[in-house]
């Protein structure tokens, strides 16, 4: 741990001004659960502050021994509170405590006061992933306070489920980390809100740990060459290892079950496809005319291939927008060369 400390130079013979120390806590993570150097401080200060008396902190502070006084000095008086050499220690509610930073640093730059040793403790840190709990209780307040939100279900959410997604794998495709960023908190946010709308069914409710917990028990079963015994030398191995224990989990009936017949039709054939080669299967295309047979063998021949019909599609689409902008951009020009020809005759 270490402190950030802004120290005011002060004559030799100057009195010591003692020490205020500013400590602040994050809520995302249990009370209590302090740093070391964080409980030092607490036990060897002169005096612990609090403005709010409502600080989750406050119980287990309490409780190990601490005396607390609830007060929000104004910056004078903590600096009368620390002559002598005195440490004060002032536990910080929400954001921390601006009023009496802003305060501190007003009577530093006036140059009329001797002032204290100036220190910030983070006494505990976020985890990764501690935002999420973030999210959770807005969705919360959402779902009970929003109009919209409240009034949403599972089947009127779905469009966006797949909007999202599109926009998500636009912005991978376009390379925009600005975007991407974006719209994976866009999926997330779908991800939490069906969570929270499963957590009110009457019959089989469910919530957002529920579906962490699931996913992170089907991640460390497909993956017993990082958490069990088994070993995977190649991505080869690896997706071996997936398949035989998807398979062992669903015990499907046929290889084309399981396999979401409302995807994109490309999507869908190429799935099917390398559901079929994957299992060895020799099965012929159907026999048919018409676009959709030959978007059918097209789709089967690039997954054959390794290339995914949708993306290759979706890149031939994009080369042709680009085009038509081109043409349009040149016929515009034209058009404005000729207005401004006319104005001229």
């Amino acid at each position: 741990m270490r402190y950030v400390r802004s120290v005011t130079v002060t004559p030799a013979d100057a009195p010591d001004a003692g020490r205020v120390v500013l400590l602040t806590t994050s809520h995302r993570v249990a009370p209590g659960l302090l740093s070391w150097p964080a409980w030092q401080l607490l036990r060897e200060a002169d005096r612990v502050l609090c403005a709010d008396g409502a600080h989750p902190q406050l119980p287990y502070l309490r409780e190990a021994g601490i005396a607390v006084e609830e007060a929000s000095p104004t910056a004078q008086e903590l600096l009368d509170a620390c002559a002598g050499g005195r440490t004060v220690a002032v536990v910080a509610t929400g954001e921390g405590e601006p009023a009496l930073t802003d305060g501190l640093a007003r009577l530093a730059g006036s140059g009329r006061v001797t002032m204290p040793d100036l220190e910030l403790l983070p006494a505990s840190y976020d985890l990764p992933g501690a935002r999420l709990l973030d999210l959770v209780q807005v969705m919360d307040r959402i779902r009970l306070d929003c109009p919209w939100s409240s009034q949403q279900s599972h089947k009127g959410l779905a469009k966006y489920a797949i909007e999202e997604a599109y926009e998500l794998v636009e912005a991978i495709e376009e390379g925009d980390r600005t975007e991407l960023r974006e719209e994976l908190g866009d999926v997330l946010l779908q991800v939490v809100f069906h969570a929270r709308i499963a957590e009110e069914d009457p019959e089989a409710p469910f919530s957002v740990d529920d579906v962490a917990g699931g996913i992170v028990a089907k991640l460390i079963h497909r993956h017993p060459h990082v958490f069990g015994d088994e070993t995977a030398e190649t991505p080869a191995d690896v997706k071996a290892h997936w398949l035989r224990t998807k398979a062992q989990e669903k015990r499907r009936t046929s290889v084309t079950e399981g396999v979401p017949l409302g995807q994109p039709g490309l999507a869908l054939a190429a799935k099917l496809a390398s559901r079929v080669r994957t299992a060895g299967l020799d099965v012929p295309l159907p026999a048919g005319q018409g676009i959709g047979y030959e978007l059918l063998a097209m789709a089967v021949r690039a997954e054959a291939e390794g290339v995914d019909p949708e993306a290759a599609l979706r890149g031939a689409a994009r080369a042709y927008r680009d085009a038509v902008r081109g043409i349009e951009g040149v016929e515009e020009t034209a058009a404005q060369q000729e207005e401004e020809e006319d104005e001229t005759d």
